[in-house]
């Protein structure tokens, strides 16, 4: 990347008329002619042939000496001092515009990278390379990998599944629904699934479903230090994008080619696991699901389910109110206010997938001004197998 560098050599910078290094001189040219003075000085007074006219001489000498001495180092240590000051100035400004640390210099590429897109300027190759792209996009549309990964891959605002389903980022992505397999069929030993395998065939396709997140910029942001505008619209791109992962997975009415996406679609029909309350629909949920599963379901609820249970179960006693949520229900439970109705499950079986290719563009928002630095990402959320989840509902009364 270019950088505006401005040098401070010390031979153009005068005080007076004289350079630092000619000052420096002179300060040890009378330095010299002092001491030798004084010497002169301390002899005479001790020689009692020596006249009190050549001893006051000498005093006058070393006095004249002494203030020409102090005005030199006067001039010097200023010019020193202005010097130190201007060349700390220097550093601090190569330091910002070109620093050597790694993070920094990432931090500067990608608000190099956002202003070049909002002020619709071509994105240069140094940006591209500076991110570790090596130029491969030629200044196109694509966001550099990096980029692409730093909002993909670690968003701000979380999305709960994050930590269970399982996350890649690869084009065309294929792989089997079990992660083993023997040479007897037999092996499977839950029914379900060997039913849903023989249903649905034991290799998942991934999709490319495309979606747009918007991070609004103000002026002064814009405007600002880099690494504010970065985390703000990282993080902005961040929370966007979680918040599609969660509505995907958890949506009760998916719009028409995400359907499969959702535990709550009728498309994907995971088995829905009754009980006369939301404890012990859950209980059944668990002790439904087989042991290949059970061993490392976890439970995806609202807090205020969790809440009414434990409500429920106290009956006035305060200790279930300190108890950890495994040990109420059996398995750990992370909270989602997404989902309506707990998800019971091994969550090693949901699995998101973004394709490689991320592209930036910028926008508008013509009623309040701000513009829009606007990301397009395809993802396809992926169920691997049905059976390895359950949902939980309160039967219904008659």
């Amino acid at each position: 990347m270019k950088t505006n560098q401005f040098y401070l050599p010390m031979k153009i910078q005068f005080f007076g008329g004289q350079t630092l290094f000619e000052l420096k001189q002179n300060m040890a040219t009378v330095g010299q002619q002092l001491q030798k003075t004084e010497e002169n000085l301390a002899t005479k007074a001790i020689d009692p042939n020596a006249s009190m006219e050549d001893i006051q001489a000498l005093q006058k000498s070393r006095d004249d000496l002494k203030m020409r001495f102090d005005v030199i180092k006067e001039q010097h240590d200023n010019l020193e001092a202005e010097q130190k000051a201007k060349f700390a100035q220097q550093q601090a400004f190569q330091q910002k515009n070109n620093p050597e640390d790694p993070t920094q210099q990432k931090v500067q590429a990608k608000a190099e990278l956002i202003r070049a897109v909002m002020n619709k300027q071509p994105v240069s190759t140094e940006i591209y390379q500076a991110l570790g792209d090596e130029g491969e996009t030629g200044g196109g549309k694509f966001l550099p990998k990096t980029v692409s990964t730093d909002i993909i891959v670690e968003p701000y605002v979380k999305n709960q599944l994050r930590g269970l389903s399982t996350f890649t980022q690869i084009t065309n992505l294929e792989i089997p629904k079990l992660n083993f397999a023997l040479d007897d069929d037999d092996f499977i030993a839950d029914k379900e699934t060997a039913k849903e395998l023989n249903v649905t065939g034991d290799i998942v396709s991934f999709g490319r479903h495309k979606f747009k997140v918007f991070a609004g910029i103000s002026e002064t942001v814009l405007n600002g230090t880099h690494t504010n505008l970065v985390s703000h619209v990282e993080r902005s791109l961040q929370s966007g994008v979680a918040a599609k992962e969660k509505k995907v997975a958890f949506a009760t009415t998916p719009k028409a080619g995400e359907e499969h996406m959702s535990f709550y679609s009728t498309q994907n029909a995971v088995k829905r696991v009754e009980g006369e309350n939301l404890y012990k629909a859950i209980k059944n949920a668990i002790a439904d699901l087989h042991e290949d599963y059970r061993e490392n379901a976890k439970i995806v609820m609202t807090y205020q389910d969790y809440s009414d249970i434990i409500e429920t179960l106290a009956n006035g006693n305060a200790t279930l109110y300190t108890a950890q949520p495994e040990q109420i229900l059996g398995k750990p439970v992370i909270f989602s206010d997404s989902a309506v109705n707990p998800v019971v499950g091994d969550f090693n079986y949901s699995h998101y997938n973004y394709d490689l290719n991320v592209l930036y563009d910028r926008d508008k928002d013509v009623k309040t001004g701000i513009e829009q630095f606007v990301i397009t990402a395809w993802m396809d959320h992926q169920i691997k197998l049905k059976s390895a989840f359950r949902i939980a509902e309160v039967t219904p009364e008659v």
